[in-house]
């Protein structure tokens, strides 16, 4: 089983907990992959936040 349709089936069973019952096993596949995406995004962001963060003397050179 992938790991997105383990975070699939946990979603669906939090949620029928709180009484969701409405949703396609295609609906939680979505949400899954849009939640993945913006952690994706999210951890993006906050690399370049703590590179641009760094003191200029602190940073390796390339060359």
């Amino acid at each position: 089983m992938s790991v997105k349709a383990m975070m699939a089936m946990i979603l669906q069973n939090q949620l029928a907990l709180r009484g969701v019952h409405s949703l396609k096993a295609s609906d939680y596949d979505q949400i899954v992959e849009l939640l993945i995406e913006q952690l994706r995004e999210l951890e993006l962001s906050l690399a370049v936040r703590e590179i641009a963060d760094k003191p200029r003397e602190q940073q390796h050179p390339i060359f």
